[in-house]
């Protein structure tokens, strides 16, 4: 899991992808990107406060205390785009921390108008920041951002909160290399990254003993009945948990708990299910804090700096195009 954003794709690409991932042959999909609606991303925030969770408290305990020397391994004048701000909560000490050198442009990145607001609403009384927001997918509004910049502007990229982890290791190095694609030699990129843990305690931050973590995931069944007219029966699925110890990722999947088929007018498609099929719903990759600069290398960055969270394992690397 990662920041939450509330999706708003449209109906048409929820259809035709609810339809191409329960109808493909073998191992039933749904995009994890479903997961957060309005109600999703609700559940979402009480997940990120769950004693079980600890990865967004990690997160922002890294940030708030190292913003200073984050600023302080960058050359004056940052513009600064963050892929997937969210609301914003946690980019606060960095802004300000750079608010105090310099006036600063901050780029929240988002799909979502309602995130964009939220971000604009936590961060817009920053002294010396101004927000320009782009509701544009990753790549597009970095492109964007980055058109934006004066001749001399070092540009400094967060991709916080572990979200490279909901990608899988060769899309992750892909993205990295976009990435690099847009930036000048010299330019940075803060990134979030959850390392490997105990297992049991991987596994209970995905599958709490309240339910929340299940709510979260039964909500995708639920939002496809309200969006598309399905018929799901949640209570015929059970939400699971489990780790990949071949790709080092914990996986999220919905089990049907007897046989069914599931009718989907939105989709124009009728689904069956055999007891104890699972539909996978979300990966998240952990990874060794050693892996972050061998991913670098072969990306086009070198790893300038690190900051590890002493509580929970989690990693802020920054990155500096070379």
């Amino acid at each position: 899991m990662a920041t939450a954003v509330i999706s708003q794709y449209p109906r048409s690409d929820l259809a035709a992808d609810v339809r191409a991932g329960l109808l493909r042959p073998g191992q039933k999909e749904l995009p994890s990107k479903f997961l957060y609606d309005e109600i999703g991303s609700a559940l979402f925030e009480v997940i990120s406060v769950l004693p079980e969770y600890g990865l967004t408290r990690a997160d922002e305990r890294l940030l708030r205390r190292h913003a200073s020397d984050v600023v302080a391994r960058l050359k004056p004048q940052v513009l600064v785009a963050e892929l997937g701000s969210g609301s914003g909560k946690k980019t606060r000490w960095l802004l300000e921390a750079l608010a105090r050198r310099q006036r600063t442009t901050y780029c929240p990145i988002e799909i979502s108008p309602t995130a964009l607001a939220r971000c604009e609403s936590e961060l817009g009384q920053i002294e010396c920041v101004s927000i320009v927001g782009f509701e544009r997918p990753y790549l597009d509004g970095l492109l964007a951002a980055a058109s934006t910049r004066a001749k001399n502007d070092l540009l400094l990229v967060l991709f916080l909160g572990s979200t490279i982890g909901n990608f899988d290791r060769d899309a992750a190095e892909r993205f990295l290399t976009e990435v690099r694609r847009i930036l000048y030699p010299g330019d940075a990129l803060l990134l979030g990254t959850d390392l490997e843990k105990p297992l049991p305690q991987l596994l209970a931050a995905y599958d709490d003993p309240i339910g929340v973590t299940a709510a979260f995931n039964l909500n995708l069944l639920a939002r496809i009945n309200r969006e598309l007219d399905a018929n799901f029966d949640l209570a015929a699925f059970h939400h699971e948990a489990r780790y990949n110890s071949c790709f080092q990722r914990v996986e999220m999947h919905l089990r049907s708990t007897r046989n069914q088929d599931v009718t989907i007018p939105g989709a124009r498609c009728t689904v069956s299910f055999l007891k104890d099929e699972t539909i996978w719903t979300e990966s998240s990759h952990k990874y060794r804090a050693e892996d972050i600069a061998g991913m670098a290398r072969r990306n086009g960055f070198r790893c300038d700096s690190q900051w590890l969270d002493s509580e929970w394992a989690f990693a802020e690397s920054l990155l500096i195009a070379e």
